[in-house]
This record gives structure tokens, C-alpha cells and sequence, in this order.
């Protein structure tokens, strides 16, 4: 290693162990911090992205593909490989993106009778109810301890017995939605500046992706953490999908799911004591011993092309133009979550926002790359763990 990758590893690690100081102070003030500031601070951040953007005069649900779009997907793939095989031992391989697993669990979503007329198509298209997997984990690339975690949660839910063909043939009867907690928009506008950020990871110096002084992505920075705080519960966040999907043909939509109560719970050992390396596991596995919990799942029109675009995840869809519409509701029954007894099985599993049927393709370069990216890469984890792909029914038993 050169001199000055000495330095700027030490700069890295002296900026990470700031950070690790604030996720333990901050859980006190955050809440107050968030009801007075974040909201203007968000607005005044995506006021200076929209400054740069020019409008491409795409219409409502257009794509536009790039000519190094297909280049890009191929060097997130490879890097994102290399990634996995550096951090992970045959057996042992993790996810490359939502890596750490909090907890599967076994859920219902019941879609609304009360959906528009303009929204009831494919899995809203009438009242239902489907079994459900929810799988909470954090962010990635690393499994760290949770106090030590980037500071956002993802929320994946499998729909179970859906009929229909579907996009990706590897399933035939789910359909998968992919959240995270880390605000409306993405860390990454699109995949050209995904590449450099899994660049940036590959070396371990995530955060040079943002401030480094050539190609700098300081207003990504600024949005990703008016959002990014210490967890305390995968239960009681609000998700978004933070990229596009269709609503059958003309129509697209950004996904949200809202908790219908408010869960607070403590982190033993904060702020400066030993904090259980699991904590967000242990909160979840309590949680849900002792009380179902629910969420609307929500969607939002995209009403403005420009405003509210495809090809670029680091707008927020103002809601002002287009407020969230609740569609089904999912109900997670209280029930023992036995981490170590669905361990095989959350290997098996794969979350793909193309297991869908075609009414809820995803859109935007980003969802475009998820097709062959998590699907090379999940191939590449089961068989370096030399486990099988297994398409859940829901009437799984866990021991």
C-alpha cells in the first residue's frame, strides 16, 4: 500500500470512528432533531439537486437507457463479487446488498377494498389476501455489529401465491417488494455513480464516494444522512422503495410501507457501555413475541415526469404533488422468531424486485440493473454455500 493510501485509510477510519461516537449520543435528540430540522433540511438539499438536473421531457413512466448503462451494470457485478469473496468464507456468504439478516418473518397482506379505480391492477386489482414473508436486514457490505452499522434498515416483502406469469422465471408464484429505510431517495442516483461507490467499498472507504474531492457526491451525502440514524427496531420504521415501478401501462408508482404504531425500544448498554452486537435482532425477536404489528403498504403516482423522474433515485417525489395512497395492509402476527432454526432457510431464500408480475415492472436504470445483479450474485452466494434456491408457499416449519 502507497503513502498516501495510508493516509487516506487512516483519514477513513478516524471519519468512521466519529461516526460510530455519534450513533451512540445521538438517540436521545435525534427524534426532536428530526421534527425541527429535517423536513427544511431536505427541502433546501433537493433544492440544489434539482438545480443541476435538466429536464430530459420524458413523459409519465418513460425510461431512457444510457449507452454506458450496460458497462456500468458489469462493473458493479464484478465489483460487488469481489466484495463477497473478500468478506466471506465458502458456506459463509452473505448477501453483497441488504447483508445482515435481522429476522424473517411470516406475514399476511390483505389488499384494500377502497383502492382508486386507476390502481386496481395486477396484485391490486380486488380484495385479497396473500401469505407473506418480511425479511428485516441491514444495509451491507460488512456484517458489523449494529451500533456500528451505516445507520438504515431495508424491508423486503415476498408475496406468496400469486398467480400469473412472471418476469423472472426463476419463481412462478411471488411477488417481491424491496424497501429501505434510509429515506425516499437513493444513495445513488443511478448506476454510473453506483460503479464508483462500489468501487469505493471494495477498498473499504465507503465515504470517499462522497466527499472525495474530484468527483464529489456531497448533496447525496447531505440527503442519505437527514435519514440515516441508530436504529432501535426494524418494526417500527417507515420504508420506501426509493425507485420507480409500474402500475399497469402509463402508470408508475414509488412504494412505501408506514408502521400503524409507534415502537420504541432501548439499546442496552448506550452511550458508552457494551450494546449487544445483535441488538436489532433481539428488539425484533421481543417485539414480536409480544404483539402483532402492521403497516400500510403505500403507493405514489408519479405525476410530474420532470419533478418526480425515473432515471434518477436521488429525487424525492414531492408529495405535495402526489400524497401516498394506502393499498393493503401488512399484518405480521405475534409468533417465535427462532433465528437459528430459519438460518438454511434464509440462505435458500432470494428477494428480487423481478419476481413480479409484468403490470409492476420495475422501472429506472437502477431497478433495470437489479435484474441481472441480484440474480448473478444470489446464484454466486448459494453456491459458494452450496445451498439450493428455494421458492417458498408459506407453510414452511421452523424448529
Amino acid at each position: 500500500m502507497t503513502v498516501k493510501n495510508c493516509i487516506l485509510m487512516a483519514i477513513h477510519r478516524f471519519l468512521l470512528q466519529l461516526l460510530y461516537l455519534e450513533r451512540r449520543l445521538e438517540p436521545p435528540i435525534r427524534p426532536a432533531w428530526n421534527a425541527v430540522f429535517r423536513e427544511p433540511g431536505v427541502r433546501l438539499v433537493q433544492f440544489l439537486i434539482n438545480l443541476r438536473r435538466k429536464n430530459e421531457g420524458l413523459k409519465i413512466a418513460e425510461e431512457r437507457i444510457d449507452p454506458d448503462e450496460e458497462q456500468s451494470l458489469n462493473d458493479i457485478i464484478d465489483l460487488m463479487a469481489d466484495q463477497m469473496r473478500g468478506r466471506f468464507k465458502p458456506g459463509g456468504y452473505e448477501r453483497g446488498g441488504n447483508t445482515k439478516t435481522h429476522g424473517v418473518l411470516k406475514a399476511t397482506v390483505t389488499i384494500r377494498d377502497d383502492i382508486p379505480e386507476h390502481c386496481r391492477i395486477g396484485i391490486f386489482a380486488e380484495p385479497k389476501t396473500y401469505k407473506a414473508y418480511v425479511r428485516y436486514a441491514g444495509p451491507g457490505p460488512n456484517v458489523p455489529s449494529d451500533i456500528q452499522d451505516v445507520g438504515f434498515l431495508s424491508m423486503a416483502v415476498k408475496l406468496l401465491g400469486v398467480p400469473g406469469e412472471k418476469l423472472m422465471d426463476e419463481e412462478k408464484f411471488t411477488q417481491d417488494i424491496i424497501t429501505t429505510s434510509g429515506g425516499p431517495t437513493f444513495v445513488t442516483p443511478n448506476t454510473r455513480e453506483n460503479a464508483k461507490l462500489q468501487y469505493w467499498s471494495l477498498v473499504d472507504m465507503t465515504l470517499y464516494y462522497f466527499i472525495n474531492p474530484f468527483d464529489s457526491h456531497l448533496l447525496d451525502m447531505a440527503m442519505q444522512s437527514l435519514w440515516n440514524e441508530t436504529q432501535t427496531n426494524p418494526l417500527g420504521k417507515r420504508y420506501w422503495s426509493c425507485t420507480p415501478y409500474l402500475l399497469g401501462e402509463g402508470q408508475a408508482v414509488m412504494y412505501s410501507f408506514v408502521p400503524k404504531a409507534k415502537i420504541v425500544s432501548p439499546i442496552p448498554g448506550l452511550p458508552f457501555g457494551a450494546v449487544p452486537f445483535n441488538y436489532l435482532r433481539d428488539n425484533l425477536t421481543k417485539t414480536i413475541a409480544e404483539t402483532d404489528v402492521e403497516f400500510d403498504l403505500m403507493i405514489q403516482l408519479q405525476t410530474d415526469p420532470h419533478l418526480m423522474p425515473i432515471e434518477d433515485s436521488s429525487v424525492r417525489w414531492p408529495e405535495k404533488l402526489s400524497p401516498f395512497i394506502p393499498v393493503a395492509t401488512v399484518h405480521i402476527p405475534k409468533q417465535v422468531h427462532n433465528f437459528d432454526a430459519m438460518a438454511d432457510f434464509t440462505k435458500r431464500l432470494k428477494m428480487n424486485p423481478w419476481h413480479c408480475l409484468p403490470e409492476h415492472r420495475p422501472l429506472g436504470n437502477l431497478n433495470r440493473a437489479r435484474f441481472r445483479l441480484y440474480r448473478e450474485l444470489s446464484n454466486f452466494r448459494q453456491e459458494m454455500n452450496q445451498v439450493t434456491h428455494l421458492e417458498p408457499t408459506g407453510d414452511e416449519m421452523f424448529d
